[in-house]
């Protein structure tokens, strides 16, 4: 028996996922699904799958689970989860302007700023970075060029002149031993204008268009190391997102765009759901 699931497909920079609200539709097989749906030349298209879901504790109000074009797990991502406040607030399932998304790595506020009744952008508390012993760790196991910064999923920030080596380079270090859970890589370069040019090789979906934990990781590793403040625009290949990483409550607050791309529905076997 065939089944159709609704979906829409998104981004936040670029960064394209598609979105399926499991409130309507439960997705039973959501690895094999990310990588059929994903392919750019037999599926849909997207760096992964991303599902929408009620949250079961009071302490948030939705739940994000989010599956890389490889299928694996994600633990969170800054784009897809500015994409669900605004899929969230648009679509009429909620007229709250704060929202409390439950991730696999913690409960991010999700602040949502309206024009016209519209959502132009979204600011998302993506809670403190860690990094400082995990970078002794690294450089004892060989590398030692980066910044290791986590924001709920591991980050290995390379200041350098040449952003493109994304893919060589990016490619190699994701499942270097050192990274005994992959690790997602951003080459970054300090621009004139203060500005950080920042390229980005996902684990689980390689170069990427953008990626909102990436930015923020990559404003940390600025200000860490001091080549900038606190207050940094990270310039991806998509698109640019603010990044504040706050002396107060050492929280980072990512600030983008989210933009729907289009509705569609796709056929799948009733094996597939639930």
């Amino acid at each position: 028996m065939i089944e159709k699931i609704r979906f829409t497909k998104m981004h936040g920079c670029g960064n394209d996922y598609i979105y399926v609200n499991t409130m309507e539709y439960e997705v039973a097989d959501p690895q094999s699904a990310a990588i059929a749906w994903s392919d750019r030349h037999k599926g849909i298209g997207s760096d992964g799958l991303v599902l929408i879901g009620k949250s079961p504790v009071p302490e948030a109000d939705y739940t994000m689970h989010i599956y890389n074009a490889d299928g694996s797990e994600a633990m969170m991502c800054g784009n897809a989860s500015r994409c669900i406040g605004k899929y969230l607030y648009e679509r009429g399932l909620t007229t709250k302007t704060e929202i409390r998304l439950l991730t696999l790595s913690g409960v991010k506020t999700l602040q949502l700023h309206i024009i016209n009744n519209k959502v132009e952008s979204v600011t998302v508390d993506m809670l403190e970075p860690a990094f400082e012993d995990d970078n002794q760790f690294l450089a004892n196991r060989g590398v030692s060029k980066g910044v290791f910064v986590s924001m709920g999923n591991p980050h290995y920030v390379i200041f350098t002149d040449n952003v493109d080596q994304v893919g060589e380079t990016g490619r190699v270090l994701e499942v270097h031993p050192a990274f005994p859970q992959r690790c997602n890589i951003e080459f970054a370069r300090i621009e004139a204008d203060g500005n950080i040019r920042t390229r980005v090789w996902e684990r689980g979906s390689g170069i990427t268009q953008a990626c909102g934990t990436g930015a923020c990781a990559t404003a940390v590793a600025a200000a860490y190391t001091g080549k900038a403040g606190r207050k940094s625009n990270i310039v991806m290949d998509g698109g640019t997102l603010s990044i504040e990483w706050r002396e107060s409550d050492n929280h980072v607050y990512m600030t983008g765009p989210a933009e729907f791309v289009f509705d569609g529905e796709i056929e799948i076997s009733k094996l597939q759901t639930k």
